[in-house]
């Protein structure tokens, strides 16, 4: 399989052209990499203040927590620095079979799963308790990749190249939606701007997306609960100067306001925080809430910056150097997915957006999500190694 060098749209948007590629190699993107253990820190001051309430209800204690927190923390870092090592050409050899195997572990979550919080999403075998949406989140991404780079010669072919592709990430979009609507709309936005860098027919992608819209709506109209999610979000909005303490789906939401309004401008100070009393999962959904509340609006706009420098550095440094356009797509996909997760999260605790569950990577307590955070980060990681390179790169 002869991969060529890029001649995505990216190349068009920022620049890229055929003449400009020559091979070279360097170290990983530093910056990238500084930015990441920034959120790290981020996450580990903002966990500790955050979930003590937590702890007392689950018996244990803050510094327990924590020490797993960073435990996770470590176990991630572990995988970026591992994935960081291996050519992103090697990982994409696998990208069916995690398909696959994603496809299984999703069904498995229908069948056997575990529900927390209202919510069935997770699969716990052997004791360990792990969410497969977000295997199937990198997954689909770096085979939907693959594919857009196998067929850059008949990428406008209907039959050919778009039916494939389409089929991919509708099974796999549909499986994640009926547990989790909120990654299954954000992983199809990523997919649908990754299609349209990778030089789909622009018809052939409003058709795409006129189907996920239809799903969408039918995936609203199955759960009771997300349909009071939006009503809430509306109500909030026609109603924003109510004194009104909620109840039910607006509880959280509003709770969060309340904490970010406490911070001002410089915050009440580390471990000050008083909402994480109220708020139900102040460690993971809102912890951008809480950090607002203990670092004020310079806190919280630094850590939004972070995001912005790696979603700078992912695509305006990184995928536009790739060597291949296989490189900038991963590239690209990759970025969106972790800058969006960080966006949509502090969006949701500023009341911008419904409440959705996404976690903050590398902020929020978690495993599975930080794990694979991790994975991303690592692949932007070895694309950074090899920039503007070979015109044909060799593999399988």
């Amino acid at each position: 399989m002869i991969y060529t060098s890029p001649h995505s749209n990216l190349s068009n948007i920022l620049g890229t052209s055929p003449e400009d590629i020559d091979t070279r190699t360097q170290g990983s993107d530093r910056y990238l990499l500084m930015a990441i253990v920034a959120l790290m820190m981020f996450g580990v001051l903002a966990v500790y203040s955050s979930i003590a309430y937590f702890a007392e209800s689950k018996s244990t204690t803050a510094f327990s927590l924590v020490t797993e927190h960073l435990f996770k923390l470590g176990v991630s870092f572990i995988v970026m620095l591992i994935a960081s090592k291996i050519n992103y050409h090697t990982l994409a050899k696998f990208s069916r079979l995690g398909m696959v195997v994603s496809w299984v572990l999703l069904i498995a979550v229908l069948l056997f799963g575990v529900e927390q919080f209202g919510a069935k999403r997770w699969l716990n075998i052997g004791g360990f308790t792990f969410q497969p949406s977000t295997l199937a989140t990198v997954a689909l991404l770096v085979h939907i990749c693959v594919l857009l780079s196998e067929k850059q010669d008949y990428i406008k072919d209907f039959g050919k190249s778009f039916l494939p592709i389409m089929f991919w990430i509708g099974v796999t979009c549909a499986l994640i939606g009926v547990q989790d609507f909120s990654s299954a709309g954000l992983l199809f936005g990523i997919c649908m701007i990754v299609m349209f860098i990778g030089r789909v027919n622009v018809m052939h992608l409003s058709t795409l997306v006129i189907m996920g819209v239809l799903g969408a709506v039918v995936l609203l109209g199955l759960s009771e609960n997300r349909q009071n999610r939006i009503d809430e979000y509306v109500r909030q909005i026609k109603d924003i100067e109510s004194a009104e303490i909620l109840q039910g789906a607006g509880y959280q939401a509003q709770q969060a306001h309340i904490a970010i309004a406490r911070g001002e401008l410089l915050g009440v100070g580390i471990g000050k925080s008083t909402q994480r009393d109220f708020l139900p999962a102040p460690y993971n959904d809102f912890i951008f809430a809480i950090i607002a509340e203990e670092y004020g609006l310079l806190g919280a706009m630094s850590l939004i910056l972070l995001f912005t420098l790696i979603l700078f550095r992912g695509i305006a440094i990184i995928a536009k150097r790739a060597e291949d356009t296989l490189g900038s797509l991963l590239a690209v996909g990759c970025t969106l997915t972790l800058v969006l997760y960080g966006y949509v999260n502090a969006g949701v605790a500023s009341g911008l957006l419904p409440v959705t569950g996404l976690p903050m990577p590398f902020v929020s307590y978690g495993g599975t999500n930080m794990l694979f955070a991790g994975l991303m980060v690592g692949i932007l990681l070895n694309i950074s190694k090899h920039y503007q390179g070979r015109r044909e790169i060799y593999y399988g």
